[in-house]
């Protein structure tokens, strides 16, 4: 190879986008797999990944699912999410999996609140315009403190998501003197219930171990009971003899993904006038 030729191919490399370089998609790319991001919510960067379903093309808009992970993956290595609960399904299980992931990550000592709920919305949303997705095919899981997060973020947000699955989350802190809890509940009033006239018409599929003694399943049995008090749609699968690990069977539940991926949210009215 000429020395001309060496030096040309080097400036080349060297002026590729970061995206390109990184692995991360293109507009219009099929790039898959997990691809690193990070967005900035005052002046605090967060940094996420992104699953990119094979076969992944801007030629069509996809399903997409927002992820939350629990307490022991907080950090901002945006690696320890990897490790437990869909991530890890989709690393071992994934190949066909039909949406884009986004899985963001809690600092340490925080909760899916706050600024850190912010991140994670807004991590979605730049998901959405960067890999095409349907906005009518939002969905939302998260398990232990996602869990928690996820019934927040339900709240907080009820009109963007189709769906949700809750893995061994809950409202109230799961022992005395617990941080974790949902914001916003007032103290005089009943606290499933107002979760669940808070979250609108969101379908819900609830799971938990029956032997959970870090975040007990009283807390799932209760929210399913005032779903079902308001004629929701929402299901409840107790995982027999299981303690905290219920994200396992969970995830690997056959009948969840379709469940999931059949509802949308209506499209909304445009006037035509």
């Amino acid at each position: 190879m000429s020395y001309r030729l060496a030096l040309g191919l080097l400036l080349m490399i060297a002026n590729l986008p970061s995206h390109a370089a990184s692995g991360q998609a293109s507009p219009g790319h099929a790039a898959s797999g997990f691809v690193e991001h990070e967005v900035a919510v005052d002046g605090q960067t967060y940094r996420y990944q992104v699953f990119v379903p094979a076969g992944w093309t801007a030629g069509r808009s996809w399903p997409v699912v927002l992820f939350l992970h629990g307490i022991g993956e907080r950090g901002s290595d945006n690696q320890k999410p990897m490790r437990q609960g869909l991530p890890r399904w989709l690393k071992e299980h994934g190949a066909n999996f039909p949406a884009v992931v986004v899985i963001p990550q809690a600092p340490e000592e925080r909760y899916w609140n706050g600024e850190v709920e912010q991140a994670a919305m807004q991590a979605l949303q730049a998901s959405i315009e960067t890999y095409h997705g349907d906005r009518q095919r939002i969905y939302l899981t998260g398990l232990s403190m996602g869990g928690y997060g996820s019934w927040q973020l339900a709240i907080d947000h009820p009109d963007i998501f189709a769906a949700a699955a809750i893995v061994c989350g809950g409202v109230l802190p799961p022992r005395e003197g617990a941080k974790l809890r949902v914001e916003g509940v007032p103290a005089d009033t009943e606290p499933y219930a107002w979760v669940a006239a808070h979250i609108g018409k969101l379908p819900v599929w609830i799971f938990h171990g029956s032997a959970d003694v870090i975040v007990p399943p009283q807390g799932s049995r209760a929210m399913h009971a005032a779903l079902e008090a308001r004629h929701a749609e929402v299901r409840y699968t107790e995982f027999p003899g299981i303690k905290h690990d219920s994200w396992t069977p969970a995830y690997a539940t056959a009948e969840l993904w379709p469940w999931m991926f059949g509802h949308r949210l209506a499209a909304p009215v445009t006037d035509d006038k």
